[in-house]
């Protein structure tokens, strides 16, 4: 069997329209695909990673890194958009990958979604953890451990009533003379994952419809740190000149450190922000009409949350020094830096909803993605099995959770972020390059939803993803091939000898 064997679209269709209770429900429309979106989009990037991408790489102009990684999503989503409706089957890229690619690049885009998903879930994890310990001290309830809150050797010192990493001190503060704890296990982020696992088992439905509960809390956060900070603004305009000068400030010598390659470096490392549209497609097979919903969920949650992070950007750096922006919770430290009273411990509620559903969206596209790969032989059948009453691939989704909340547990925020950046990046190069194949393979197939320009759109997607891969620091391009080799290694030890099409291709005696 050849290595770049492709599934037949056939085969992949007639599974999308599988009805039984060995498949997956389909109960979503177009509402909670949007939500879903939205959902897994507004989180860690927002309510975290804004602050340290802004203090550490962009400063102000993070608002142009975000607009740059806007851009690139916009270009990845127009592509996952046409798939997703012409192919509305669990496994997102990944199968679009096998349809489209073959079997060897769909393994490592199935594994490369690993990294992205479960990883991405971990990372937000570790940001959960942040902001829910500091809610606690917010409200006198110092109950954790600080030992018990931060990933094993993080250094942490107390700080203005927090326990935070004494890396993100703010630079004039000598941590000397601070009390200090240095963390053994982040059980937070751990208990965080395991809840999370225990909605999805329960059933699709059930974890949609709190999805879009948290959602609307979640955006009515953004929404009030949006109103506070513009009139703050509005009645201290000197306030945001004195911050936003300079706007793009100097490099200081290392690229990606400030100016323009800081930019680019913000763009790469914030690119997580956008993760979630392309978990939107993994859904396709829950969805109740999905030649009409996935293009509307996909495009529709990416268009809102692209708005809502560019104002947030500009506001919370117009409000804060950006070089006082490297702690868990900038927008709460944001709506602090406004006077208004208990607005931090909103904002705090706000983010943990924020980021209590994203890690529910990168769970459930983990497991579908586990669910497509054990139905083409390419992991072990426990991997896709459905509870017959709840349908959903409970074994798979028990197996990540446990795995994830590892992983959220040991591993610091920063390294699981720029892994979780590259590997969606790869994600969305082989989803662009698969349009433009199969546009010229089988010109004939029904295409609900077109991307526009095409070849332009998709050509500019490849591009920019790889310069936005090529800003990474090398450590993270050693992690991803060490992580790829590794995949290599369970696909020809497993994956290869068990794939039902290469089977169903051999050659027979």
């Amino acid at each position: 069997m050849s290595l770049f064997t492709t599934k037949p679209l056939d085969a992949v269709l007639a599974e999308a329209r599988e009805e039984s209770q060995h498949s997956l429900k389909r109960v979503l429309g177009p509402t909670h695909l949007v939500m879903l979106g939205i959902g897994a989009i507004i989180g860690v990037g927002i309510f975290v990673l804004t602050g340290s991408t802004a203090a550490i790489y962009a400063g102000p102009a993070v608002v142009l890194s975000f607009v740059l990684a806007g851009v690139v999503s916009a270009l990845a989503g127009l592509c996952y958009a046409e798939f997703a409706a012409m192919i509305p089957v669990a496994g997102s890229a990944y199968t679009y990958g096998y349809a489209t690619l073959g079997e060897l690049v769909a393994w490592i885009i199935g594994w490369d979604l690993i990294l992205e998903y479960a990883f991405g879930a971990a990372t937000v994890a570790s940001g959960w953890s942040a902001n829910f310990s500091g809610l606690l001290e917010d409200l006198g309830l110092p109950i954790i451990p600080p030992e018990w809150t931060d990933t094993p050797g993080t250094v942490l010192v107390q700080y203005q009533g927090h326990w935070i990493p004494a890396a993100t001190l703010p630079m004039e503060v000598n941590a000397a003379g601070l009390p200090h704890a240095t963390a053994i296990f982040n059980l937070v982020a751990f208990l965080a994952i395991l809840a999370v696992t225990a909605v999805l088992v329960l059933g699709i439905s059930e974890s949609a419809t709190l999805n879009s509960i948290i959602v609307v809390v979640k955006v009515a956060t953004v929404l009030i740190f949006v109103g506070v900070a513009g009139l703050y603004l509005l009645k201290h305009p000197d306030v945001a000149v004195r911050n936003w000068h300079p706007f793009v400030p100097a490099n200081t010598g290392t690229f990606g450190s400030f100016g323009w390659s800081g930019v680019a470096r913000g763009a790469a490392v914030i690119f997580f922000a956008y993760i979630g549209f392309d978990a939107v497609s993994t859904a396709a097979q829950e969805a109740r009409n999905p030649q009409r919903d996935m293009p509307i969920g996909i495009l529709g949650s990416l268009a809102i949350c692209t708005v809502l992070y560019i104002v947030t950007a500009g506001l919370l750096t117009g409000v804060v020094s950006y070089t006082q922006l490297n702690v868990a919770a900038p927008v709460a430290l944001g709506m602090d830096a406004t006077g208004v009273r208990g607005s931090g411990t909103l904002v705090r509620l706000g983010t943990l909803a924020g980021l209590s559903t994203t890690m529910l969206v990168m769970m459930l596209g983990q497991s579908r993605v586990f669910y497509a790969m054990s139905r083409d032989g390419l992991l072990p059948a426990w991997a896709g099995a459905i509870h017959p009453t709840r349908r959903t691939p409970w074994i798979s989704t028990i197996v990540v959770g446990v795995c994830v909340a590892f992983f959220g547990a040991l591993i610091p925020i920063g390294t699981l972020g720029q892994l979780v950046a590259i590997g969606t990046l790869l994600a969305f190069v082989i989803v662009s390059a698969g349009i433009l194949i199969l546009r010229r393979t089988r010109p004939d197939l029904p295409r609900p939803f077109r991307t526009p320009g095409v070849p332009a759109v998709p050509i500019l997607s490849v591009i920019v993803a790889l310069l936005l891969m090529a800003s990474l620091p090398w450590q993270t391009w050693v992690r991803l091939i060490v992580w790829l080799v590794i995949g290599l290694v369970v696909y020809f030890a497993y994956g290869r000898r068990h794939s039902l099409v290469g089977r169903s291709n051999a050659p027979r005696t």
